[in-house]
């Protein structure tokens, strides 16, 4: 698929991974709609871009900006979904047993959420015209990540719901194939986010220390480049890529 000209929709892109997405796609001539709760700075990749409020665990929220998405720049053919929140806690806690009301949250925003938008863009993407010979119409990236994969302890709430993301990957893809539209999900290790600000440093620490290398936090454009790679390379379909150093999480 090729970028340059293409609609794209980036869920979480105010700031994180989803920013540098939305950043690098527009470099690479994508037009551009952030969706996001909010943002605390205006629109900074060029004209051909739009930032719009959207929850993405409500559908009148995301129906209203995919229109908006739409009527300012057409119907998109890649979505990438990097809409999530971290608030990991461990089930016994110190302050007692985990509320359930916690682990629905994570569970809405990330599972929910990212379904919940990728079914309204897949609906808009099917009734496109293909843009190859054998019937590409888009794309769809998902964020998983190693603790989905593997968990982590004192985050079975996020361990799930990452889980759960790559869980739909290669039933989506399964399923939209028919469509020409293809959905990948990419396994973040330990990138420099906000999300990785509220890991304590001791914590953090004892993760770097097992990563092979380079034994360093991933950079949020690393997991940008990512994404382009998938958009352009059409053999990438119903898989979910790590993007971790080699990391295994102790």
């Amino acid at each position: 698929m090729q970028i340059n000209g293409t609609t794209a929709i980036v869920t979480g892109a105010a700031s994180g991974l989803g920013a540098a997405t939305a950043g690098l796609l527009s470099e690479c001539g994508a037009k551009v709609a952030s969706l996001d709760l909010s943002f605390d700075t205006p629109n900074s990749i060029g004209d051909s871009a739009l930032q719009h409020p959207c929850d993405v665990t409500d559908e009148a929220s995301v129906q209203a900006a995919l229109a908006a998405a739409t009527e300012a720049l057409g119907t998109a053919r890649i979505l990438v979904n990097c809409a999530g929140i971290a608030e990991s806690r461990r089930v016994l806690g110190r302050e007692g047993v985990m509320s359930l009301e916690h682990f629905r949250r994570i569970i809405d925003v990330h599972v929910v959420g990212t379904f919940n938008v990728t079914r309204l863009f897949a609906d808009a993407a099917r009734r496109l015209d293909p843009i190859t010979a054998d019937g590409h119409k888009g794309v769809v990236v998902n964020t998983s990540s190693v603790a989905g994969l593997e968990g982590l302890v004192g985050a079975v709430s996020y361990s799930t719901a990452k889980a759960g993301i790559a869980g739909m990957t290669l039933p989506l893809a399964r399923e939209f194939g028919r469509e020409g539209i293809r959905v990948m999900a990419i396994a973040p290790g330990f990138f420099e986010t906000p999300m990785a600000a509220t890991v304590k440093d001791d914590a953090l620490d004892q993760f770097l220390s097992v990563v092979p290398f380079p034994k360093r936090l991933g950079e949020p454009r690393e997991y940008a480049e990512l994404v382009r790679h998938i958009c352009e390379n059409d053999m990438l379909n119903g898989s979910v890529i790590r993007l971790d150093a080699a990391i295994r999480v102790p």
